[in-house]
């Protein structure tokens, strides 16, 4: 897995945030080819990170392009962040579509990786270009929200600029907080939501990210003809998906409503139903129908990167044609709305805009909601007390940093009776009593309960038996791995993760390495093998690869079923890195 130097120009930009200081290395030739998560994975693990507290000066954060990043690949350019996790306390790598990869490969620039922390409590950007990096201060951004900042960065660095941006939530370390990144327009929708990466980002003093436009300096093909001949066998792989080209680029991630209510596994009102009764007012048919009524700055297809050819994303328009939220997505929309009660597109757009603008992630604040209201702080249904509650996160209230710590944490105050977490992450808008193999990868994924590991909701295995989960969990974790590292976006599983000639051949042209199909396989064999490792490191064992207990014993409808995928079984899920 390793190449020649001359083959491998990639710059690390080491940022000192005590020191205020900018080193540039080359990335050795004596390291294998990583990008992406597997390259976060490699260097925290090569660390005193995993012992480190996580908001504290010895984490580091790390931005990383896949290895793919900048190239012609369709659905390539997905940028990776990672450190160890404020919000579970392992690692953790978040990444997100939007301009910032792109730039930064075009910039040949493998990663960022921020150490230290400010001696004085003082704000700053970096800025990167083709003369390197800079720290600058930006105390006039202080407080701002992630769309009033993202306007002044564009404002004073031009349309062009790609940034990367935190809200008053990250300022203030609240542990759900997130990323927002650009899109090809320039507004700041595209999200590193889970695991507090925005929290990391906040403790080391840095607001934002800035890459200017122009630069190709550090990027060059191998064999630029193959290169694109292989291009184009994978745009043929991804035009014959039906289930891409049909449901996804239409409808959009809001597709997964009805098929996950239908399966009943549709959270709703804190996970004590799989199927909400009012699904056809939230369901991806309302989204597509209210923005093809509603017209003006409404989009069912939109595109959340270069390079994108499904386009799965879109824009949720008011009455009046403006603007609400973009994108509103599967996870917010089961999150936000069936979880918490709320069976209103605008309703849990306006709360999608609010989560958006204080940078805090959907998902976790979705489930905390559940949990909140479950507990007695609303009730279900009730936006006005919800977006209340959040308000007080971003405000950073005492209520509020309780709830912008999480669902597991918000549960354990409560003393709540369902709290839906593993590695005191929350889970996604899976249940797993219907959903098994989303259940396994909440267990034992490194990440927490993460719905990006490899949920397995598309395959055709039935979800409501207890066989065959294991198998597919394993083969999901290490492709979607293996994805993360390369770059591409987990809505290329479907028409090319089976087809790991093309992706090897991808690199072999980009690199002029001669890798077998297998490389691709052994790549996320690696990237959880490290990850693993760092989690022990950091105190972790099979206890906490363990579903909440509720999941096992609440039979709920519309199966009433418990998760029944024997702990056994789920423990020797990682035996096949050792093969």
């Amino acid at each position: 897995m390793r190449i020649e130097q001359d083959r491998l120009m990639d710059s690390i930009i080491r940022i000192d945030m005590a020191a205020l200081d900018v080193k540039v290395e080359k990335y050795s030739s004596a390291h294998p080819l990583y990008g992406g998560r597997s390259l976060i994975a490699h260097m925290l693990i090569n660390s005193n990170v995993p012992v480190c507290r996580p908001l504290g000066r010895h984490n580091k954060f790390i931005i990383a392009p896949g290895i793919l990043g900048g190239t012609a690949a369709p659905n390539i350019n997905r940028i990776s962040m990672g450190g160890k996790s404020p919000l579970t306390g392992g690692i953790k790598e978040s990444n997100s579509g939007g301009l910032v990869a792109v730039r930064m490969a075009k910039l040949g620039i493998k990663a960022v990786v921020v150490e230290g922390k400010p001696e004085r409590d003082a704000l700053y950007l970096i800025k990167l270009d083709t003369n390197g990096a800079e720290i600058l201060p930006c105390e006039e951004l202080r407080g701002l929200g992630t769309y009033g900042t993202a306007a002044r960065l564009r404002e004073k660095y031009g349309e062009g600029a790609s940034l990367s941006v935190i809200g008053p939530a990250g300022e203030n370390e609240i542990l759900s907080a997130c990323i927002a990144n650009t899109d090809p327009e320039g507004n700041p929708t595209r999200f590193c939501g889970r695991g507090g990466m925005g929290a990391l980002m906040g403790s080391k003093g840095i607001k934002a990210v800035v890459v200017e436009r122009n630069g190709t300096s550090g990027f060059t093909y191998s064999d630029k003809d193959a290169f694109t001949k292989t291009v184009k066998l994978v745009m043929k792989c991804v035009m014959d998906n039906s289930e891409d080209r049909d449901n996804y680029a239409k409808y959009g991630t809001p597709f997964m409503v009805e098929l996950m209510n239908a399966k009943g596994a549709f959270p709703t009102r804190n996970f004590s139903s799989g199927r909400f009764e009012l699904v056809d007012k939230i369901s991806g048919k309302a989204v597509y129908d209210l923005i093809e009524e509603r017209g003006g700055d409404g989009k069912h297809r939109h595109i959340c990167m270069p390079g994108c050819v499904i386009g799965c994303s879109n824009i949720f328009p008011d009455e009046n044609g403006r603007t609400l939220v973009a994108p509103l997505e599967y996870e917010t929309i089961g999150m936000l709305g069936s979880n918490c009660g709320i069976a209103s597109l605008d309703q849990i757009a306006r709360l999608n805009y609010l989560c958006n603008d204080y940078g805090i992630d959907t998902i976790e604040t979705g489930g905390t909601m559940g949990v909140a209201v479950d507990a007695g702080l609303a009730e279900f249904g009730d936006e006005d007390k919800i977006a209340g509650l959040i308000h007080e996160i971003g405000k950073g209230t005492i209520l509020g940093r309780l709830l912008g710590s999480g669902v597991a944490r918000t549960g354990e105050i409560l003393g709540a009776k369902r709290v839906p977490a593993v590695k005191k992450q929350g889970f996604a808008a899976f249940d797993p009593r219907a959903a098994r193999t989303a259940g396994v990868l909440f267990s034992t994924s490194p990440m927490g309960a993460d719905h990006t590991g490899g949920h397995g909701m598309r395959s055709n295995i039935d979800q409501l038996k207890p066989n065959g989960h294991i198998e597919l969990s394993r083969r999901g974790q290490a492709l979607t791995a293996a994805f993360d590292s390369l770059g591409f976006c987990m809505m290329m599983l479907s028409s090319i993760g089976t087809r790991p000639d093309l992706m090897v051949d991808l690199v072999n042209a980009r690199y002029g390495t001669d890798y077998s199909e297998r490389w691709i396989t052994e790549l996320g064999k690696d990237t959880l093998r490290m990850e693993r490792e760092f989690n022990k490191r950091a105190g972790f064992t099979t206890v906490d690869d363990r579903l909440p207990v509720f999941i096992k014993e609440e039979a709920v409808p519309p199966h009433y079923l418990t998760f029944d995928v024997p702990d056994k079984e789920i423990d020797t899920l990682f035996d096949f890195l050792d093969e």
